[in-house]
């Protein structure tokens, strides 16, 4: 093992491609389509999605990061079949444009305003402008305790109060946290300012983000803190949300028609993809922790001290054509052994290749699988600078020896990323690479 940069002859693989219902992606197990859902559904409708999956597909089911279904493993013969039969089901499916909105919005008590009829008159006055990036984000928040703070968004809108007026403030490119502060307008104004942005990226072209317009513009001075989708959630109208999800965003279609078939007997009436590769189950109290536990009988995500839950990991090798990695395998032994160093503070990435798609923003520790090897990367992208390089077969062992040496000298009250930033890169080479 040694010490490495990155070689520059490297391809640039950039993260551009979005799946689509009518336009799926190939990957190395067949075409992916999205399913890209705007409110809940019942989970019988779930469960026929996921039936759809097994017929035309190869059964897999993804929940991404920002809470879309997708289906792995479709054919070109199957995937216009796939499209006919979930359009003839009638879903409330997104056309066009990104706007999202947290997934509890309308139904939390804490929040400042529903986000949901400013995101509507954005999506419907977007509807005709052409040429934005594939991957183009709008996000309206809200200020509720379930909020989209930690996803990219190329404008987001957030909901503040000043003197009993509730204003909009305007952030471009990055998180919530890293967003840049263009302007705090009245409703009506953010609509107008909105749509004026998002044609001034048009007219940049298809390769133009948020963060091209942000240059200049003052950093964010408040993030409002969240919580996890993870948890039972009390909702403004009585009833309750759970929040259950597949490890690292993935599972077969049959173990969902188990989760659903369940929470149709216990008369849970809706369920709906969310943040954090969660699904949130809607109904009364006792059903919604019954259902729980029945799901973390069967291997599910249920809790945010799940070790799990704090790993993004990507599809990787081999059902990715770009992972040269197993994934999925890393992050199961990783959060097995090395349970303490995934203390919620930050999320480890195990990425299949530089594209880091399952996370693309900058994060503590990242395990980037290259053709010949492992790279290990500090605060940074998966296409950042890495500080050592390791073989496949040293990968989890390395990790074992990175926790041991932040459990060492973990400070009393630090978390992990606070220790790991400390560190830094060098002494976590030297962990990295013994002797």
């Amino acid at each position: 093992m040694t010490a490495l940069a990155r070689d520059p002859a490297e391809p640039d693989m950039r993260r551009g491609a979005c799946p689509a219902l009518s336009a799926p992606m190939m990957t190395g197990d067949g075409l992916l389509a999205r399913v890209p859902l705007t409110a809940s559904i019942a989970p019988e409708q779930l469960a026929d999605l996921c039936r759809l999956a097994m017929r035309h597909g190869n059964g897999m089911i993804d929940i991404s990061a920002r809470g879309n279904l997708q289906i792995r493993g479709l054919s070109e013969t199957s995937a216009p079949r796939l499209e006919a039969e979930v359009r003839a089901m009638d879903l409330p499916l997104r056309d066009g444009l990104a706007v999202e909105v947290p997934p509890l919005a309308g139904d939390e008590a804490t929040e400042i305003v529903d986000p949901r009829p400013l995101a509507d008159a954005i999506r419907d006055r977007a509807r005709d402008i052409k040429g934005l990036a594939p991957k183009m984000s709008v996000i309206v928040d809200g200020a509720g305790r379930l909020t989209l703070s930690g996803l990219i968004a190329d404008i987001r809108l957030v909901a503040v109060e000043a003197d009993s007026e509730i204003l909009w403030k305007i952030l471009l490119g990055g998180t919530e946290a890293s967003g840049r502060v263009f302007n705090v307008l009245r409703e009506t104004e953010a609509i107008e300012a909105t749509v004026s942005l998002l044609e001034k990226l048009a007219s940049l072209g298809s390769d133009a983000r948020g963060r091209d317009l942000a240059s200049g513009l003052p950093a964010n001075d408040f993030t409002a803190a969240t919580i996890s989708p993870f948890t039972l959630h009390a909702l403004s109208n009585g009833t309750f949300a759970t929040g259950l999800g597949p490890a690292f965003g993935q599972t077969h279609a049959g173990n969902l028609i188990a989760l659903c078939n369940e929470a149709t007997r216990l008369e849970i009436s809706a369920v709906k993809p969310a943040l954090d590769h969660s699904l949130l189950f809607f109904g009364s109290e006792t059903a919604c922790r019954t259902l729980t536990a029945f799901a973390d009988g069967n291997g599910f995500v249920t809790s945010a001290a799940d070790p799990r839950g704090h790993i993004a990991a990507c599809t990787g090798h081999p059902a990715c054509r770009s992972g040269t990695i197993a994934t999925h395998e890393i992050a199961t032994r990783a959060a097995s052994e090395c349970a303490d160093l995934l203390d919620g503070s930050f999320k480890l990435h195990v990425s299949g290749c530089t594209k880091g798609c399952a996370r693309p923003q900058a994060t503590a520790l990242t395990l980037c699988g290259m053709p010949d090897h492992v790279s290990l990367i500090a605060s940074a992208k998966a296409s950042g600078q890495p500080f050592a390089s390791i073989a496949f077969a040293d990968t989890n062992a390395t990790l074992r020896r990175l926790a041991a040496l932040v459990g060492s000298e973990r400070r009393s009250g630090e978390n992990s990323a606070a220790c790991l930033a400390r560190i830094g890169p060098d002494r976590l080479c030297q962990a990295a690479i013994p002797g």
